[in-house]
C-alpha cells in the first residue's frame, strides 16, 4: 500500500505530553528537533505531512508554521470523521494515509488507516490494536523520527 501523508498527534507524540504553566497562565510545551526533521525529510522524499489534534492551542500552530507542514489541524474532537471528510475532499484513500498516535483520541484513526504507530509510552489499547507499530520510542524523545524512519 503506498502512503501519501503522513498526520502525527501533538500531545503524548510530538511531546511527552506534560504541560507546564506559569503563574500568569502561559503554556510551554518541550517538541522535539529529531521529530521536526523526521518530517522535514519525508517532505523531501515526497510525502506530505501534517498534525491533527484535539487541542487548539497557538504554541501547536506555531511549531506547524515553523516545521511548514503542509497540513495543521486543531481542535479536531473526531479525528477518525474529520480525516475521512479530508480524504474525500483530497479525492485519496484513508488507506493512504499513515497516521501516529498515542491515547484514546486517536484510537479510531489509528484503527482505519494504511499505517499506524504509536510511542513506546502509549496507552494500552492502543497498543492493543492489530498490526500498529509500536516504537522504541516516547512521545517527545524522537517517536516521529522514529517512524519516519522505519517508514524510508
Amino acid at each position: 500500500m503506498k502512503i501519501k501523508i503522513f498526520f502525527s498527534d501533538v500531545d503524548g507524540v510530538l511531546t511527552d505530553g506534560g504541560m507546564f504553566y506559569t503563574e500568569s497562565g502561559d503554556e510551554f510545551k518541550k517538541f522535539n528537533a529529531q521529530d521536526g526533521m523526521g518530517m522535514k525529510l519525508l517532505q523531501e522524499k515526497g510525502f506530505k505531512v501534517g498534525i491533527i489534534t484535539s487541542e487548539d492551542r497557538l504554541i501547536n500552530k506555531n511549531r506547524a508554521k515553523k516545521l511548514c507542514l503542509d497540513y495543521d489541524f486543531h481542535g479536531v474532537k473526531n479525528k477518525l470523521e474529520y480525516m475521512l471528510k479530508f480524504c474525500k475532499d483530497e479525492n485519496i484513500l484513508l488507506s493512504e494515509i499513515a497516521y501516529i498516535g498515542d491515547d484514546v483520541n486517536c484510537f479510531d484513526l489509528l484503527s482505519n488507516v494504511g499505517v499506524c504507530a504509536c510511542p513506546n509510552n502509549a496507552i494500552d489499547k492502543v497498543k492493543s490494536i492489530p498490526n500498529i507499530i509500536k516504537l522504541k520510542s516516547s512521545g517527545g524523545y524522537g517517536a516521529f523520527r522514529e517512524f519516519s524512519e522505519l517508514y524510508l
